[in-house]
């Protein structure tokens, strides 16, 4: 049976860089000094008005096809994962397909919000598992979540971003490499309680909504501090379990980003030194489904993967969904 195997990863984050200096003019108040000696976010990117989410899409995909050295037409499938996407209808993927000339490739879109990527990696992997006419995927995460922020507010403005990240799965016949197992779990009590809850068939946007800010990001609830780490930590320790293998004798860690403490909370759980989790919060800030992907890019451009490296990657996000997968890279 063949896995899917990392041939090639990629990333992108718009032009336009805003510092914390430029929320704290803003806002009239300095939350640079608590988001950096908390977060250690020190800047982001954000999309320009005329750039969306298959902007970002594209642009990271060119850049996995490149370092997978494959030709766009030679794509089985793209997925896209990501909440902010291009249109509600039709599918993101559509748009990245047709500008990327992937020609005679199934696409589709998946929502599973911040734990869309590792939700994706987990589905296109099993396609190339089960069925021999998938032997080249293109999975991308992502998050153009500028677009729905309210700029007066501090709890989300300041913490979220725009970005993207893109791998390229291949089929071969290797039995220690590549996707080896994962999970994908939901708490959907939680699912009112961060979200866009306007502009679907729910509630319509209209100009009420538009009035009350409806169509934006809003964080409606406080979630326990403990839930993330609790939730990875029992993620992680299924997988090494099935694997046979300690936390300890993971390579490589790669988390959702949108809290770095509930992430150095999870290494002390695993007794795991901090700096096997590659991080770019400090750069990028929140970039959602596109966190787990820039920061695997980031980590294999600056030369810290090496092949045979084991990989557990772990994403959460609204709903609240979770997901994790185990990679041989």
């Amino acid at each position: 049976m063949p896995r899917a195997i990392i041939a090639g990863t990629g990333s992108y984050a718009p032009e336009r860089v805003l510092t914390n200096q430029y929320f704290n003019d803003l806002l009239g108040e300095d939350v640079g000094s608590w988001l950096e000696e908390n977060l250690t976010i020190r800047e982001r990117r954000w999309c320009a008005e005329n750039e969306s989410t298959a902007d970002l899409s594209v642009q990271a995909a060119l850049r996995a096809l490149k370092s997978a050295n494959l030709a766009a037409d030679a794509l089985d499938m793209i997925i896209v994962a990501t909440d902010t996407p291009e249109y509600i209808s039709p599918s993101t993927a559509s748009v990245v397909q047709h500008r990327l000339k992937a020609k005679n490739c199934a696409t589709f879109d998946l929502n599973s919000a911040c734990a869309g990527f590792v939700t994706a990696l987990d589905v296109a992997a099993k396609y190339i598992a089960s069925d021999p006419r998938y032997r080249c995927i293109l999975v991308i995460g992502a998050y153009a979540m500028s677009k729905y922020l309210d700029l007066q507010d501090k709890k989300t403005v300041t913490l979220f971003a725009d970005g993207a990240g893109a791998v390229v799965l291949s089929a071969r016949k290797e039995e220690r490499q590549g996707f080896l197992t994962g999970d994908l779990c939901t708490e959907g009590q939680y699912h009112d309680w961060m979200g866009i809850y306007a502009g679907g068939t729910h509630r319509p946007v209209d100009e009420t909504v538009l009035k009350e800010k409806g169509h934006l990001l809003r964080f409606v609830r406080k979630f326990p501090r403990e839930l993330n780490p609790q939730v990875w930590e029992r993620m992680i320790r299924g997988m090494a379990e099935r694997l046979e293998v300690s936390p300890q004798e993971v390579d490589h860690y790669f988390f959702t980003q949108i809290n770095i403490n509930s992430i150095y909370e999870t290494m002390e759980r695993l007794e795991v030194p901090r700096e096997r989790a590659h991080t770019i919060m400090d750069r990028y800030a929140y970039t959602g489904s596109a966190c787990i992907p820039m920061a695997l890019d980031d980590a294999a451009r600056k030369g810290k993967l090496q092949r045979g490296d084991l990989l557990f990657l772990i994403g959460s996000g609204g709903g609240l969904a979770f997901a994790s997968a185990a990679v041989r890279y």
